[in-house]
C-alpha cells in the first residue's frame, strides 16, 4: 500500500514528490519475514517485494527510533521520515496479572486442551488471548485466524456437551494453508498446509481469486449473503469515484 502511495501523490497535488524519491525499508528481527508462515511462502512475498524495490533487513532488531532514523543492533542507522511499527500479538494488559488464573509472557491466558483455563474449568479462552499446546509441535497453536475460528466451533461445542453431562472434546489445530496479499501486485500462498509433505504452493490470479473469495466467505458469515450481495454491486459501480488512496 505504501509503494502504491508513493506512485499515486500527484493525483493529490504532491507533483514535487517523485516515485524514486520514497524509499521503503522493512525491518524484520526474525531470520526472514513472515516466520509464522512456510519458509517458501515467506520466499515468494520476498521475492515479490524486491521486485517492487523494498529493501528487506532481515534479522535487525530495532533497539531506538528518533524522529529522523530508526537504531538497529547490529549498529545500522536507517534513515527515516515516516515510520510505521507493527509488533506483533500480545493479549491485553489487564491479562497479565489477573488473579486466579495462569498466563505466559505475551499475557495470553494458558489453557489445557479443552481450551479451559489450567486454574478454572468454568472459564474458557480462545484466539489470541489463549496459549494452546500444538499437538506434535514444540510451539503453542499460531494466533491465526482459522485457528480462531476452531476454537471458536470447539468451545460451542464444549458448551452444549457439559449442558448434557457428556466429556468435552479436545483441541487439535488443523492448518488449512496460508495466503497472503500483496495488495494488487500479488498473492501468494499455499494449500493443505496441515500436510507438510503434500502442501501446494499457489501465486498469480488462481491465488488473488481465492484470497478474494475466502474474504466474501468471511464477508457472508458475518453480514449473510443478501447484504454481501449488495455490497458487492454497490462496490463495483463506486469504484470509479473512490479514492485510489485510503486517506484514513
Amino acid at each position: 500500500q505504501l509503494y502504491e502511495v508513493s506512485h499515486l501523490l500527484n493525483a493529490y497535488g504532491l507533483d514535487e514528490v517523485k516515485p524514486q524519491d520514497v524509499k521503503l525499508t522493512l525491518i524484520e528481527a526474525a531470520d526472514r519475514i513472515l516466520p509464522g508462515l512456510p519458509e517458501n511462502i515467506s520466499a515468494a512475498a520476498q521475492e515479490e517485494l524486491n521486485d517492487l524495490g523494498v529493501e528487506i533487513l532481515a534479522g535487525e532488531r530495532v533497539i531506538e527510533v528518533t524522529e529522523t532514523e530508526i537504531k538497529t543492533q547490529s549498529g545500522r542507522n536507517i534513515p527515516a521520515a515516516i515510520k510505521v511499527w507493527a509488533a506483533g500479538i500480545k493479549a491485553p494488559e489487564f491479562l497479565k496479572d489477573i488473579d486466579g488464573l495462569e498466563t505466559n509472557w505475551m499475557n495470553q491466558l494458558v489453557v489445557k486442551q479443552t481450551l479451559q483455563t489450567t486454574f478454572d474449568d468454568d472459564i474458557y479462552a480462545i484466539g489470541d488471548c489463549c496459549a494452546c499446546k500444538w499437538i506434535g509441535q514444540d510451539q503453542n497453536v499460531p494466533p491465526r485466524a482459522q485457528a480462531a475460528h476452531q476454537m471458536a466451533s470447539l468451545v460451542y461445542k464444549s458448551i452444549v456437551n457439559r449442558m448434557k453431562d457428556k466429556e468435552l472434546p479436545e483441541y487439535h489445530y488443523h492448518d488449512y494453508g496460508s495466503l497472503v496479499s500483496l495488495g494488487r501486485y500479488g498473492t501468494v500462498g499455499n494449500l493443505m498446509g496441515n500436510l507438510s509433505k503434500g502442501s501446494m504452493k499457489v501465486e498469480g490470479l488462481m491465488a488473488r481469486l481465492m484470497y478474494l473469495s475466502l474474504y466474501k466467505m468471511h464477508q457472508v458469515a458475518l453480514f449473510g449473503p443478501f447484504r454481501v450481495l449488495m455490497l458487492s454491486l454497490s462496490h463495483l459501480f463506486r469504484r470509479s469515484v473512490h479514492p485510489k488512496i485510503k486517506l484514513h
